[in-house]
Protein backbone atom coordinates (compact mmCIF):
# COMPACT_ATOMS: atom_id res chain seq x y z
CA UNK A 1 0.00 0.00 0.00
CA UNK A 2 2.80 2.16 0.49
CA UNK A 3 4.08 1.81 -2.80
CA UNK A 4 0.89 3.07 -4.09
CA UNK A 5 0.02 5.86 -1.76
CA UNK A 6 3.38 7.81 -2.67
CA UNK A 7 2.59 8.22 -6.29
CA UNK A 8 -0.82 9.53 -5.48
CA UNK A 9 0.80 12.08 -2.90
CA UNK A 10 3.00 13.35 -5.10
CA UNK A 11 0.25 14.80 -7.39
CA UNK A 12 -1.83 16.37 -5.14
CA UNK A 13 -0.46 20.09 -6.27
CA UNK A 14 1.43 21.95 -3.74
CA UNK A 15 -1.05 24.51 -3.88
CA UNK A 16 -3.39 22.48 -1.94
CA UNK A 17 -0.80 21.50 0.99
CA UNK A 18 -0.66 25.57 1.27
CA UNK A 19 -4.59 25.81 1.37
CA UNK A 20 -4.40 23.21 4.00
CA UNK A 21 -2.09 24.63 6.10
CA UNK A 22 -3.99 27.58 5.84
CA UNK A 23 -6.72 26.18 7.41
CA UNK A 24 -4.72 24.02 10.19
CA UNK A 25 -3.73 28.10 11.30
CA UNK A 26 -7.22 29.32 11.07
CA UNK A 27 -8.82 26.21 12.99
CA UNK A 28 -5.79 26.52 15.81
CA UNK A 29 -6.91 29.73 16.25
CA UNK A 30 -10.38 29.65 16.05
CA UNK A 31 -10.52 26.14 18.17
CA UNK A 32 -8.62 28.19 21.08
CA UNK A 33 -12.13 30.15 21.54
CA UNK A 34 -14.47 28.24 20.07
CA UNK A 35 -13.85 25.06 22.34
CA UNK A 36 -14.28 27.16 25.12
CA UNK A 37 -17.09 28.84 24.75
CA UNK A 38 -19.87 26.63 25.69
CA UNK A 39 -18.54 25.94 28.80
CA UNK A 40 -18.01 29.62 29.12
CA UNK A 41 -21.45 30.72 28.30
CA UNK A 42 -22.93 28.19 30.26
CA UNK A 43 -21.32 28.02 33.12
CA UNK A 44 -20.10 31.78 33.87
CA UNK A 45 -22.92 33.65 32.30
CA UNK A 46 -25.75 31.21 33.01
CA UNK A 47 -27.36 30.54 29.23
CA UNK A 48 -29.16 28.10 28.50
CA UNK A 49 -28.84 25.16 26.26
CA UNK A 50 -31.54 26.73 23.93
CA UNK A 51 -29.95 29.70 24.19
CA UNK A 52 -26.38 27.61 23.43
CA UNK A 53 -27.96 25.68 20.36
CA UNK A 54 -29.49 29.15 18.77
CA UNK A 55 -26.62 30.91 18.75
CA UNK A 56 -24.02 27.89 17.89
CA UNK A 57 -26.42 27.37 14.91
CA UNK A 58 -27.12 30.91 13.78
CA UNK A 59 -23.44 31.79 14.00
CA UNK A 60 -22.07 28.74 11.76
CA UNK A 61 -25.90 29.03 9.20
CA UNK A 62 -24.58 32.43 8.40
CA UNK A 63 -21.31 31.28 7.60
CA UNK A 64 -23.22 28.57 5.23
CA UNK A 65 -25.79 31.04 3.80
CA UNK A 66 -22.81 33.80 2.91
CA UNK A 67 -21.64 31.43 1.02
CA UNK A 68 -23.79 31.30 -1.95
CA UNK A 69 -23.18 34.99 -2.24
CA UNK A 70 -19.58 34.36 -2.29
CA UNK A 71 -19.46 31.48 -4.65
CA UNK A 72 -21.23 33.41 -7.17
CA UNK A 73 -19.48 36.17 -6.96
CA UNK A 74 -16.15 34.02 -7.64
CA UNK A 75 -18.16 32.64 -10.50
CA UNK A 76 -19.07 36.00 -11.97
CA UNK A 77 -15.78 37.18 -11.13
CA UNK A 78 -13.21 34.62 -12.38
CA UNK A 79 -11.34 34.92 -9.41
CA UNK A 80 -11.17 32.71 -5.92
CA UNK A 81 -8.59 34.00 -4.22
CA UNK A 82 -8.99 38.00 -3.55
CA UNK A 83 -12.45 36.40 -1.79
CA UNK A 84 -10.34 33.57 0.25
CA UNK A 85 -8.34 36.55 1.46
CA UNK A 86 -10.96 38.69 2.65
CA UNK A 87 -12.74 35.99 4.51
CA UNK A 88 -9.66 34.80 6.16
CA UNK A 89 -8.51 38.82 6.80
CA UNK A 90 -11.91 39.10 8.83
CA UNK A 91 -11.73 35.64 10.39
CA UNK A 92 -8.52 37.19 12.14
CA UNK A 93 -9.92 40.56 12.64
CA UNK A 94 -12.31 38.83 15.03
CA UNK A 95 -10.07 37.03 17.26
CA UNK A 96 -9.11 40.05 19.47
CA UNK A 97 -13.10 40.72 20.08
CA UNK A 98 -13.34 37.79 21.91
CA UNK A 99 -10.28 39.10 24.24
CA UNK A 100 -12.00 42.65 24.48
CA UNK A 101 -15.27 41.34 25.36
CA UNK A 102 -16.86 42.82 28.23
CA UNK A 103 -20.06 40.84 28.06
CA UNK A 104 -22.10 38.54 25.87
CA UNK A 105 -23.45 41.12 23.47
CA UNK A 106 -19.65 41.43 21.75
CA UNK A 107 -18.96 37.83 22.10
CA UNK A 108 -21.97 37.18 19.94
CA UNK A 109 -20.68 40.23 17.71
CA UNK A 110 -17.26 38.84 17.39
CA UNK A 111 -18.62 35.14 17.07
CA UNK A 112 -21.02 36.29 13.70
CA UNK A 113 -18.05 38.35 12.13
CA UNK A 114 -15.70 35.16 12.36
CA UNK A 115 -18.58 33.58 11.28
CA UNK A 116 -19.54 35.72 8.13
CA UNK A 117 -15.32 35.45 7.05
CA UNK A 118 -15.38 31.39 7.07
CA UNK A 119 -18.68 31.94 4.87
CA UNK A 120 -17.13 34.74 2.27
CA UNK A 121 -13.81 32.27 2.19
CA UNK A 122 -15.41 28.79 2.28
CA UNK A 123 -16.87 28.41 -1.43
CA UNK A 124 -14.23 30.11 -3.27
CA UNK A 125 -11.85 28.08 -1.43
CA UNK A 126 -13.50 24.94 -2.24
CA UNK A 127 -13.48 25.69 -5.37
CA UNK A 128 -10.14 26.97 -5.95
CA UNK A 129 -9.37 23.18 -4.81
CA UNK A 130 -11.63 21.75 -7.66
CA UNK A 131 -10.15 24.66 -10.37
CA UNK A 132 -6.15 22.99 -8.89
CA UNK A 133 -6.62 19.72 -8.68
CA UNK A 134 -7.23 16.72 -11.63
CA UNK A 135 -10.78 15.13 -11.68
CA UNK A 136 -9.13 11.86 -10.69
CA UNK A 137 -7.27 12.18 -7.13
CA UNK A 138 -10.06 15.11 -6.16
CA UNK A 139 -11.58 13.41 -3.74
CA UNK A 140 -7.95 12.89 -2.01
CA UNK A 141 -7.31 16.32 -2.42
CA UNK A 142 -10.14 17.43 -0.73
CA UNK A 143 -9.26 14.77 2.26
CA UNK A 144 -5.79 16.13 2.59
CA UNK A 145 -7.15 19.76 2.86
CA UNK A 146 -9.79 18.74 5.32
CA UNK A 147 -7.43 16.38 7.53
CA UNK A 148 -5.02 19.85 7.71
CA UNK A 149 -8.00 21.81 8.89
CA UNK A 150 -9.08 19.14 11.38
CA UNK A 151 -5.23 18.57 12.45
CA UNK A 152 -5.78 22.60 13.75
CA UNK A 153 -9.14 21.71 15.15
CA UNK A 154 -7.31 19.12 17.10
CA UNK A 155 -4.37 21.39 18.19
CA UNK A 156 -6.25 24.25 19.02
CA UNK A 157 -8.65 23.02 22.29
CA UNK A 158 -5.14 21.10 23.24
CA UNK A 159 -3.43 24.67 23.23
CA UNK A 160 -6.93 25.82 25.51
CA UNK A 161 -6.64 23.21 27.94
CA UNK A 162 -2.92 23.37 28.59
CA UNK A 163 -3.00 27.67 28.62
CA UNK A 164 -6.31 27.14 31.00
CA UNK A 165 -4.39 24.85 32.96
CA UNK A 166 -1.47 26.71 32.91
CA UNK A 167 -3.36 30.08 33.24
CA UNK A 168 -5.51 29.20 36.42
CA UNK A 169 -8.69 29.36 33.75
CA UNK A 170 -7.94 33.11 32.23
CA UNK A 171 -10.07 33.22 29.24
CA UNK A 172 -9.08 36.68 27.96
CA UNK A 173 -5.28 35.34 27.87
CA UNK A 174 -5.93 32.13 26.21
CA UNK A 175 -7.99 34.45 23.49
CA UNK A 176 -5.08 36.85 23.23
CA UNK A 177 -3.49 33.81 22.08
CA UNK A 178 -5.64 32.85 19.72
CA UNK A 179 -4.70 35.73 17.30
CA UNK A 180 -1.29 34.92 16.59
CA UNK A 181 -2.05 31.92 13.85
CA UNK A 182 -4.82 33.46 12.78
CA UNK A 183 -2.91 36.54 10.99
CA UNK A 184 -0.20 34.20 10.18
CA UNK A 185 -3.20 32.12 8.13
CA UNK A 186 -3.44 35.42 6.28
CA UNK A 187 0.02 35.42 5.78
CA UNK A 188 0.06 32.30 4.23
CA UNK A 189 -2.85 32.05 2.14
CA UNK A 190 -1.49 35.44 0.08
CA UNK A 191 1.86 34.80 -0.34
CA UNK A 192 1.90 31.15 -0.71
CA UNK A 193 -1.16 30.30 -2.84
CA UNK A 194 -1.51 31.33 -6.65
CA UNK A 195 -4.50 31.27 -8.55
CA UNK A 196 -4.67 29.46 -12.07
CA UNK A 197 -5.12 31.56 -15.02
CA UNK A 198 -8.92 31.94 -16.45
CA UNK A 199 -9.11 32.50 -19.68
CA UNK A 200 -11.37 35.52 -20.97
CA UNK A 201 -14.95 34.68 -19.94
CA UNK A 202 -16.13 37.41 -21.96
CA UNK A 203 -19.50 38.91 -21.33
CA UNK A 204 -20.20 38.27 -17.78
CA UNK A 205 -23.73 36.47 -16.70
CA UNK A 206 -24.64 36.20 -13.29
CA UNK A 207 -24.50 32.80 -11.95
CA UNK A 208 -27.36 32.67 -9.72
CA UNK A 209 -29.98 33.71 -12.57
CA UNK A 210 -32.64 31.07 -13.23
CA UNK A 211 -31.23 29.79 -16.44
CA UNK A 212 -28.12 29.63 -15.11
CA UNK A 213 -28.78 27.48 -12.16
CA UNK A 214 -31.10 25.01 -14.46
CA UNK A 215 -27.48 24.07 -15.96
CA UNK A 216 -26.96 22.34 -12.42
CA UNK A 217 -28.12 18.85 -13.12
CA UNK A 218 -29.87 16.84 -11.05
CA UNK A 219 -27.58 14.68 -9.69
CA UNK A 220 -26.40 17.77 -8.20
CA UNK A 221 -29.29 18.58 -6.47
CA UNK A 222 -29.81 15.95 -4.93
CA UNK A 223 -26.32 15.79 -3.54
CA UNK A 224 -28.03 19.78 -1.83
CA UNK A 225 -30.66 17.37 -0.58
CA UNK A 226 -28.70 14.53 1.19
CA UNK A 227 -26.22 17.55 2.42
CA UNK A 228 -29.33 19.41 3.89
CA UNK A 229 -30.68 16.29 6.14
CA UNK A 230 -27.05 15.42 7.25
CA UNK A 231 -26.82 18.74 8.76
CA UNK A 232 -30.64 18.68 10.29
CA UNK A 233 -28.78 15.73 11.96
CA UNK A 234 -25.37 17.02 12.72
CA UNK A 235 -26.33 19.95 15.04
CA UNK A 236 -23.42 21.76 16.82
CA UNK A 237 -20.75 20.07 18.57
CA UNK A 238 -21.19 22.31 21.25
CA UNK A 239 -23.75 19.56 22.62
CA UNK A 240 -20.95 17.13 22.64
CA UNK A 241 -19.08 19.16 24.84
CA UNK A 242 -21.76 19.67 27.49
CA UNK A 243 -22.98 15.70 26.99
CA UNK A 244 -19.36 14.75 28.08
CA UNK A 245 -19.44 17.65 31.10
CA UNK A 246 -22.38 16.17 32.11
CA UNK A 247 -20.27 12.69 33.43
CA UNK A 248 -17.61 15.59 35.46
CA UNK A 249 -15.21 16.43 32.58
CA UNK A 250 -13.42 19.45 34.98
CA UNK A 251 -13.95 22.92 33.37
CA UNK A 252 -10.31 23.11 32.30
CA UNK A 253 -10.59 19.95 30.62
CA UNK A 254 -13.57 20.56 28.47
CA UNK A 255 -11.62 21.14 24.95
CA UNK A 256 -10.92 17.32 25.88
CA UNK A 257 -13.92 16.83 23.63
CA UNK A 258 -13.21 18.46 20.86
CA UNK A 259 -9.14 17.06 20.81
CA UNK A 260 -10.69 13.88 20.60
CA UNK A 261 -13.02 13.90 18.39
CA UNK A 262 -10.71 16.54 16.02
CA UNK A 263 -7.57 13.71 16.81
CA UNK A 264 -10.22 10.80 14.85
CA UNK A 265 -11.24 13.18 12.23
CA UNK A 266 -7.92 14.33 10.71
CA UNK A 267 -6.25 11.25 10.78
CA UNK A 268 -9.69 9.33 9.18
CA UNK A 269 -10.25 12.54 6.71
CA UNK A 270 -7.23 11.79 4.17
CA UNK A 271 -7.80 7.69 3.65
CA UNK A 272 -11.08 8.20 3.45
CA UNK A 273 -10.78 11.36 0.44
CA UNK A 274 -8.11 8.62 -1.28
CA UNK A 275 -10.94 5.50 -0.58
CA UNK A 276 -13.66 8.02 -2.20
CA UNK A 277 -11.48 8.18 -5.59
CA UNK A 278 -11.80 4.35 -5.97
CA UNK A 279 -15.48 3.09 -4.72
CA UNK A 280 -19.04 4.11 -4.80
CA UNK A 281 -19.29 7.47 -2.99
CA UNK A 282 -23.42 6.30 -2.13
CA UNK A 283 -22.37 3.75 -0.31
CA UNK A 284 -19.43 5.45 1.30
CA UNK A 285 -21.62 8.22 2.26
CA UNK A 286 -24.40 5.68 3.81
CA UNK A 287 -21.51 4.11 5.69
CA UNK A 288 -20.47 7.65 7.19
CA UNK A 289 -24.39 8.16 8.35
CA UNK A 290 -24.23 4.91 9.97
CA UNK A 291 -21.50 5.59 11.90
CA UNK A 292 -23.16 8.98 13.03
CA UNK A 293 -26.09 6.83 14.19
CA UNK A 294 -24.22 4.82 15.92
CA UNK A 295 -22.01 7.93 17.56
CA UNK A 296 -25.78 9.19 18.59
CA UNK A 297 -26.62 6.34 20.30
CA UNK A 298 -23.68 6.46 22.37
CA UNK A 299 -23.78 9.64 23.70
CA UNK A 300 -28.26 8.79 24.03
CA UNK A 301 -26.56 6.21 26.77
CA UNK A 302 -26.97 7.49 30.12
CA UNK A 303 -24.67 4.50 31.67
CA UNK A 304 -20.61 4.30 31.65
CA UNK A 305 -18.90 7.85 30.92
CA UNK A 306 -16.61 5.95 28.43
CA UNK A 307 -19.43 5.14 26.15
CA UNK A 308 -20.15 9.00 25.36
CA UNK A 309 -16.40 9.10 24.62
CA UNK A 310 -16.86 6.31 21.92
CA UNK A 311 -19.61 8.50 20.66
CA UNK A 312 -17.00 11.59 20.68
CA UNK A 313 -14.99 9.42 18.53
CA UNK A 314 -17.83 8.22 16.43
CA UNK A 315 -18.83 11.32 15.97
CA UNK A 316 -15.08 12.28 14.62
CA UNK A 317 -14.89 9.10 11.78
CA UNK A 318 -17.95 10.36 10.61
CA UNK A 319 -16.96 13.08 9.72
CA UNK A 320 -14.22 12.04 8.02
CA UNK A 321 -16.17 9.88 5.74
CA UNK A 322 -18.91 12.08 4.83
CA UNK A 323 -17.18 15.69 4.52
CA UNK A 324 -14.98 15.49 1.95
CA UNK A 325 -16.62 13.22 -0.07
CA UNK A 326 -19.46 15.92 0.29
CA UNK A 327 -17.35 18.54 -0.92
CA UNK A 328 -15.48 16.15 -3.89
CA UNK A 329 -19.59 15.03 -4.70
CA UNK A 330 -20.39 18.61 -5.26
CA UNK A 331 -17.14 19.03 -7.86
CA UNK A 332 -18.16 16.28 -10.07
CA UNK A 333 -21.56 17.38 -10.61
CA UNK A 334 -21.49 21.08 -10.79
CA UNK A 335 -19.99 22.72 -14.09
CA UNK A 336 -16.81 24.18 -14.12
CA UNK A 337 -17.89 27.42 -14.18
CA UNK A 338 -20.53 27.12 -11.55
CA UNK A 339 -18.49 25.39 -8.92
CA UNK A 340 -18.65 28.68 -6.62
CA UNK A 341 -22.19 28.78 -7.32
CA UNK A 342 -22.34 25.33 -6.50
CA UNK A 343 -20.62 25.12 -3.40
CA UNK A 344 -22.79 28.17 -2.12
CA UNK A 345 -26.28 26.51 -3.17
CA UNK A 346 -24.75 23.20 -1.46
CA UNK A 347 -24.04 25.55 1.83
CA UNK A 348 -27.26 27.69 1.60
CA UNK A 349 -29.59 24.72 2.16
CA UNK A 350 -27.32 22.88 4.65
CA UNK A 351 -27.24 26.07 6.92
CA UNK A 352 -30.77 26.74 7.24
CA UNK A 353 -31.36 23.13 8.37
CA UNK A 354 -27.74 23.09 10.69
CA UNK A 355 -29.76 26.22 12.30
CA UNK A 356 -33.14 24.21 12.83
CA UNK A 357 -31.00 21.42 13.78
CA UNK A 358 -29.18 23.17 16.32
CA UNK A 359 -32.28 24.96 18.09
CA UNK A 360 -34.15 21.66 17.75
CA UNK A 361 -31.61 20.13 19.72
CA UNK A 362 -31.19 22.44 22.40
CA UNK A 363 -34.73 22.79 22.51
CA UNK A 364 -35.13 19.20 23.31
CA UNK A 365 -32.24 19.25 25.74
CA UNK A 366 -33.90 21.52 27.94
CA UNK A 367 -37.15 20.31 27.70
CA UNK A 368 -36.93 16.11 27.50
CA UNK A 369 -32.97 15.91 28.42
CA UNK A 370 -29.58 15.18 26.90
CA UNK A 371 -30.52 11.64 25.78
CA UNK A 372 -33.43 12.88 23.52
CA UNK A 373 -31.58 15.58 21.65
CA UNK A 374 -29.15 12.50 20.74
CA UNK A 375 -32.19 9.82 20.10
CA UNK A 376 -33.94 12.87 17.48
CA UNK A 377 -30.02 13.13 15.87
CA UNK A 378 -29.80 9.90 15.47
CA UNK A 379 -33.46 9.12 13.88
CA UNK A 380 -32.56 12.06 11.56
CA UNK A 381 -28.96 10.20 10.26
CA UNK A 382 -31.02 6.69 9.61
CA UNK A 383 -33.56 8.95 7.68
CA UNK A 384 -30.68 10.29 5.15
CA UNK A 385 -28.73 6.58 5.17
CA UNK A 386 -32.30 5.32 3.81
CA UNK A 387 -32.36 8.30 1.24
CA UNK A 388 -28.75 7.46 0.08
CA UNK A 389 -29.52 3.58 -0.48
CA UNK A 390 -32.97 3.80 -1.51
CA UNK A 391 -32.91 7.27 -4.05
CA UNK A 392 -28.81 6.83 -5.14
CA UNK A 393 -27.63 9.79 -7.17
CA UNK A 394 -26.40 7.08 -10.23
CA UNK A 395 -30.46 7.14 -11.00
CA UNK A 396 -30.59 10.95 -11.82
CA UNK A 397 -26.58 11.25 -13.36
CA UNK A 398 -24.31 8.84 -14.83
CA UNK A 399 -21.36 9.83 -12.79
CA UNK A 400 -18.38 7.77 -12.75
CA UNK A 401 -18.23 6.00 -8.81
CA UNK A 402 -21.75 7.42 -7.90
Amino acid sequence: MSTESQPQRERIPRAIWALGFVSLLMDVSSELIHSLLPVFLFTSLGVSAFAIGLLEGAAEATALIVKVFSGALSDWWGKRKPLAVLGYGLGAASKPLFAMAGGLGLVVAARLIDRVGKGIRGAPRDALVADITPPEIRGAAFGLRQALDTVGAFLGPLAAMGLMLAWADDFRAVFWVATIPAFLAVALLWFGVREPTHAPAGRRVNPIRGEQLRRLPAGYWWVVGIGAIVALARFSEAFLVLRVQQGGLPLALAPLVLIVMNAVYAAAAYPFGRLADRVDHARLLAGGLLVLVAADAALAWDGLAAVAWLGVMLWGLHMAMTQGLLAAMVADAAPADLRGTAYGMFNLASGVMMLAGSALAGLLWDSLGAAATFWAGGVFSALACGVVLVRRPGSAMGAPNW
